[in-house]
Parts: C-alpha cells; structure tokens; sequence
C-alpha cells in the first residue's frame, strides 16, 4: 500500500516538473540611433543604469528559476531512493516470511521424526526387556 502511495507522488511530481510556469518581465527598451562619426552607439547614464538593472533582474529570475530546478531535481532524487528502500524493504519482508515459514515447517517435521523415532526406541527397548 506504501509503494502505491509513493508510485502515486513520484508520477505527480514528475507531471509537475513538466510545467512550464511562465516568467513575466519588462519588454526590451526601444534603443534609439545617436551615433557619432566612430559608429558607436552612445548610451546615457540613464540608459546604462536601466540596462543594469534590467540585466539584474534577468539574471535574479534566471537564478530562482535554477534553484527551482535543482530543488524539483532533488526532490525527485529523493523520491527514486525511497521507493528503491521500500522495495528493497518488501523484498526483504517477503523472503523473510517465506523463511519463517520453512523454519516451521522444518521444526514440525523435525518434531514427528523425534517423536516416531523415541517411540520406537521406547518400543524396541521394551519388547528386547520384555522378552528377557
């Protein structure tokens, strides 16, 4: 019943890592043409500081968005190591119960063999005194 229940999340958290969760940023500043004789384009503070901060902001997301990535990666590594301890622990229950069993079966068997053979050394000891 446990290694259904995990079957089941490991299949949810698989159809999740699937998700393609939108990012929603500014669109691109229109750059206007101010070049001078060299033909490079001239930027102003302005421009270079919002092109800084856009850039940081891309970078921020492009980082949360791999530590998503890798917290979704390790959350399904972690998930394959525990479904592979529970089967490994209902493997090791099932032999051990097909043991347990055997053992009975052999301390049963074990048991008559004792007790026909006392009884015929009992018998035997007996019928060798009788006869005396």
């Amino acid at each position: 019943m446990n290694y259904r229940l995990c079957r089941r999340i490991l299949a949810t958290v698989l159809l999740m890592s699937f998700w393609k969760i939108p990012v929603f940023g500014e669109p691109p500043i229109a750059q206007t043409q101010n070049s001078g004789e060299s033909g490079m384009k001239q930027y102003s503070e302005l421009e270079v500081d919002t092109l800084i901060e856009d850039l940081t902001g891309a970078a921020h997301e492009a980082i949360e968005q791999a530590a998503a990535e890798a917290a979704r990666a390790a959350a399904l590594a972690s998930l394959d190591r525990e479904m592979a301890a529970m089967a490994e622990a209902q493997r090791l229950h099932s032999e051990n119960s097909r043991l347990r069993e055997s053992r009975v079966k052999t301390a049963v068997i074990t048991g008559v063999v004792c007790f026909f053979g006392g009884l015929a050394i009992g018998a035997g000891t007996t019928a060798i005194l009788a006869g005396r």
